[in-house]
């Protein structure tokens, strides 16, 4: 299995007739983005770290890696591991000690962790073959931060 380190490349709305659904999408540095559907707090979430916007309340991911520097957790880095029929499937790997600890969590919270933390994404070479796009095959789209403030 061969992983490939990727980027967000941003946090967006799809505009469609029948829906407005958010996204996040990854890049592999080249010309292979893989758009991920999520929920819109999520996508809240994930923009608010990709902008390194500080609240004044923590989100549930801000208490994450809070808990996790308490208790001397490091979280070393994310994977998307695989797709199941439409669905992604994605492994927070952390260490404690000598420990080391795969935990299961949907893309989007992990994404959301890994910015914070400033851990890579790593997405398995199959899930990109698979579901990887080019940018130009992307639904209509805008940035999210501009959705909202509309």
């Amino acid at each position: 299995m061969t992983q490939v380190k990727c980027e967000v490349k941003g946090v967006f709305v799809a505009i469609g007739d029948a829906a407005t659904v958010p996204l996040v999408v990854l890049t592999d540095g080249n010309e292979r983005v893989l758009p991920i559907f999520i929920g819109i707090w999520e996508a809240v979430s994930i923009n608010s770290a990709q902008i390194k916007e500080v609240l004044p309340r923590p989100f549930t991911h801000d208490l994450f890696i809070d808990l996790c520097a308490k208790f001397s957790i490091t979280m070393r880095y994310l994977q998307i591991d695989s797709i199941e029929d439409g669905v992604y499937y994605a492994q927070l790997v952390m260490s404690s000690g000598q420990k080391e600890e795969y935990l299961d969590c949907r893309p989007s919270d992990g994404i959301a962790l890994a910015l914070r933390g400033d851990v890579p994404i790593f997405v398995e070479e199959c899930v990109l073959a698979t579901a990887g796009q080019k940018t130009s095959e992307l639904p209509d789209m805008v940035d999210l931060s501009t959705f909202l403030h509309k």
